[in-house]
């Protein structure tokens, strides 16, 4: 399963964008080496023909050059010797274009891209769904609780290998930090879901989270852990629905203490 990736495909972007340039430069390369040769081979033309018959006999050489298509036999040797420094010429800049757009093609970042593109088609179409903040020990549980409920389940993660985790397991996965670039939230379709389940460990990210879903989706149930009820309770105050008082360590080490009910969700919280 495709990760999206918040961070590299803007990076992809700019990469696409220097492409883009990059073939603008090439193609403005070659023609004027087209150009320069053509021009060449009017010059050098001794023959008693018309500049037009001149021009066009110059420009179809010239193409054929860059083609590698015709017979240049009938070329006087100083003609033999410019085409032979074009051809030079042609290979440098050809040399060049391989060298300089196959690089930002096969780049992670415009991987990155294209990857986007067709999650971006599966995240759209969701709806009523849950996302899960955090695939470490205890939201790998939830989310596999949720799943075999059958709810449709986003896992997003800023840890690299915990994204692939949870994208080799058959989730769909938003990579970023949901905590500071809201941009997460909202390719998980967090507007168009159901309810929000954060497991991260961090206490501010937590309370961040909280607040940026929260203001995105008034309806949205918000299950999350704190350390204590104060903490809770503050919690509470920035739109969560849920809090399960459990302080790190005890989130870390009894992950399985937590229990997905049918009826009530995840932690009492019904979905």
């Amino acid at each position: 399963m495709p990760i999206y990736r918040v961070i590299h495909p803007r990076v992809g972007r700019l990469h696409m964008q220097e492409f883009w340039r990059r073939v603008f430069h090439i193609v403005s390369l070659l023609l004027a080496t087209l150009a320069v040769c053509a021009i060449g081979l009017i010059a050098l033309d001794s023959s008693d023909q018309a500049l037009p018959a001149k021009m066009f006999r110059g420009i179809w050489n010239a193409l054929n050059l860059v083609t590698t298509l015709g017979d240049f036999t009938g070329l006087a040797e100083r003609d033999k010797i410019f085409m032979m420094a074009t051809m030079v010429a042609f290979l440098g800049v050809g040399g060049y274009a391989v060298s300089s757009l196959t690089g930002i093609l096969s780049s992670d970042a415009v991987t990155a891209l294209r990857e986007n593109k067709k999650m971006e088609r599966k995240l759209d179409s969701l709806a009523n769904h849950v996302i899960v903040i955090g695939f470490g020990p205890l939201g790998r549980l939830v989310a596999g609780r949720l799943h075999g409920a059958g709810e449709s389940v986003v896992v997003i993660d800023r840890d690299n290998d915990l994204a692939t985790d949870a994208s080799r397991l058959g989730y769909l996965v938003v990579k970023g930090d949901a905590g500071v670039d809201d941009a997460a939230l909202d390719h998980a379709g967090v507007a168009r879901a159901k309810a929000l389940v954060v497991t991260t460990e961090d206490a501010d990210r937590k309370l961040s989270i909280t607040l940026m879903a929260h203001s995105r989706n008034a309806k949205l149930k918000i299950a999350v852990t704190g350390s204590n009820s104060s903490r809770g309770a503050l919690l509470q105050r920035a739109g969560a629905s849920q809090v399960v008082v459990m302080d790190e360590k005890s989130i870390r080490s009894n992950a399985p203490a937590v229990r997905r009910n049918p009826r009530k969700g995840v932690w009492g919280l019904s979905i």
